[in-house]
């Protein structure tokens, strides 16, 4: 029988132990008969010495079949905690964006170090991280202590070949965000203890967890190349006009996926600790704002689908407007009788005040609440933020949300609204998931099909025409289609409006012409608080954000397959020659 064919069992030993006591016992009773003590004391000892050297032989033996025979050394992995590993988040295209990669953590047993000073220095010289009062702490514990973790495997393998006493290693999983900055409020970040906490870790925590038991990856909604143009403009737009925080998001109308999501200031997922709150918010879901004539889509919207009014109707914009306890001015005055459409091209709220007037405030109510502006975002991240709205639906509340003044909402509120009166009048879900090619969502009606055509076409002409407060973001071929937005933000302390700091928003969509079912997409740009630049041009909607807006159709058209058309004009002005306005 080979050594690895014997069995060392419990019943194995209980035998030998009791047939070796029956022995010496009968061997003692002989030893008494026979009259001869010393035999019977050399007997017990040689008794305690053979059970010495049984045990001793069966441990050696033990350890001898686990070395040479044993699986359990053949894999130098590790395997995280149950509960704690998570699956690789990928871009919609399997892009990296979050992965768990093999890590260590450092301890120190004081108890077993031989020279202190020498330890002290090595680690010091080869871990930057790890502070003079963590190191000094641990040193002095007079226990196994913690003393940093992350460390990578280059790092573990340099200080371990030092061969210092009293210093080990333990593997960890640690979650590790390749990109950085980039996509970070969407992406978000977990704890050490697998544990989602912000962005799509928390939002998809369950989901990632599973994925992890498969080996599978969890595919986000978003594009990076459409991230990094998204990104790149948003940040040159923050360089040129230092405003304290801006958000841009691009939608595809027809699925609701979030193709691309940035928030400034930002930070590094891999170190949320020494990052501020401020540059944690995510300002696109989480930070609500009065958006300004941005809403003046949805005032126009509802007035087409309820019938007050048609592109071709009247409002008188002649002279200041009295509703409720507001008198209503224009920014840019036109002094003159406009059109639907001019109103909305030259973004006029006492235009828009007068139509919001002839809708009747249950009406206005009703619709905005169709358009899920009265709500949260539905979306599945944690940190989309609860809307301020009216709480009385009046005149007064009239006045001021016809043309988003008293409400405040996050940007993803706005980018659902539209991208449901874009996608031919249904309020879609907003979602993070990359959904099956070929997906088709529904969701509830919130306009008719012939009033998502008709506004499809004012927005276009807001951007085409020359005397359009969105003309800054067309780009020839692509027939962009936008809404201006230039908010005056309320001032508590003086209990009115600031005439110094504003929000500035373009809402964006293309292309516009073609079916309501062809590809569309949406686009915000929101610059908050934004200063002049070094042309002293007041910071509007139409200066600071539809630039911005217009560069990232150019540049993501491509990466979402969107050719270069013959250009449509629609609703062309009597006076093509008309100054371009813009609003306040």
């Amino acid at each position: 029988m080979s050594l690895g064919q014997i069995s060392f069992g419990p019943s194995w030993f209980s035998r030998r132990v009791s047939g070796l006591v029956w022995r010496l016992e009968h061997a003692f009773e002989r030893a008494r008969a026979s009259g001869r003590a010393e035999d019977d004391t050399r007997i017990r000892i040689f008794f305690v010495l053979a059970l010495f050297s049984a045990g001793f032989l069966i441990l050696a033996l033990g350890a001898t079949h686990a070395a040479l025979f044993s699986r359990a050394g053949d894999t130098d992995t590790y395997a995280p905690p149950q509960g704690a590993a998570r699956a690789d988040l990928v871009d919609r295209n399997g892009q990296m964006l979050a992965a768990d990669l093999l890590h260590y953590g450092l301890y120190i047993d004081p108890r077993e170090i031989w020279d202190t000073g020498e330890t002290r220095r090595a680690l010091t010289a080869n871990l930057p991280d790890l502070t003079p009062e963590r190191l000094e702490r641990a040193l002095r514990a007079g226990r196994r202590t913690f003393v940093i973790g992350g460390l990578t495997p280059e790092v573990r393998a340099q200080i371990h070949d030092m061969g210092l006493p009293g210093v080990s290693f333990e593997p960890e999983e640690k979650r590790v965000y390749p990109l950085g900055y980039t996509a970070a409020h969407l992406v978000g970040f977990a704890d050490t203890g697998g544990e989602g906490l912000a962005g799509a870790e928390a939002a998809l925590n369950d989901d990632i967890r599973t994925a992890a038991a498969s080996h599978g990856a969890v595919p986000l909604s978003i594009d990076l190349r459409i991230q990094a143009a998204l990104e790149d403009e948003l940040y040159k737009a923050t360089a040129q006009f230092h405003p304290k925080g801006a958000a841009g998001v691009v939608i595809n109308v027809h699925t609701g996926e979030i193709l691309g999501l940035a928030s400034y200031p930002t930070f590094d997922p891999n170190k949320p600790g020494a990052a501020s709150l401020d540059a944690r918010l995510n300002r696109a879901a989480g930070a609500i704002y009065e958006m300004g004539s941005t809403f003046k889509g949805f005032t126009v919207a509802t007035g087409l689908d309820t019938g007050v009014a048609t592109p071709s109707s009247t409002f008188d914009a002649t002279h200041p407007f009295q509703l409720g306890y507001r008198t209503i001015h224009d920014y840019h005055a036109t002094h003159a009788v406009l059109t639907l459409v001019e109103v909305f091209q030259h973004s006029s709220n006492i235009g828009t005040a007068r139509l919001g007037e002839a809708i009747g405030p249950e009406r206005l109510h009703a619709y905005f609440d169709r358009f899920g502006l009265t709500q949260t975002a539905k979306t599945e991240l944690i940190e989309s933020a609860r809307p301020l709205t009216p709480r009385v639906w009046n005149d007064d509340a009239i006045a001021s949300t016809s043309f988003g003044h008293g409400i405040n909402v996050t940007p993803l509120a706005v980018a659902r609204a539209y991208s449901g009166l874009m996608n031919g009048g249904e309020l879609l879900p907003l979602t993070i998931r990359k959904l099956p090619a070929g997906t088709v969502v529904h969701g509830p009606r919130m306009i008719q099909e012939s009033t998502a055509l008709t506004l499809l076409q004012i927005m276009r002409s807001n951007v085409s025409c020359t005397c359009g407060s969105g003309k800054s973001a067309n780009i020839p071929g692509l027939n962009v289609g936008g809404k201006t937005g230039t908010g005056d933000k309320w001032d508590a302390a003086a209990r009115r409006y600031s005439t110094t700091k504003q929000v500035s928003s373009f809402a964006a969509v293309f292309p516009t012409d073609g079916a309501l079912n062809a590809p569309r997409y949406f686009v915000l740009v929101l610059l908050d608080e934004p200063q002049r630049d070094k042309t002293g041009a007041d910071p509007t909607g139409g200066i600071a954000a539809a630039p911005a807006a217009g560069r990232i159709i150019e540049r993501i058209a491509p990466f979402l397959g969107v050719q270069k058309r013959a250009e449509t004009n629609p609703f062309t002005p009597a006076d093509p020659n008309a100054s371009a306005a813009e609003e306040h």
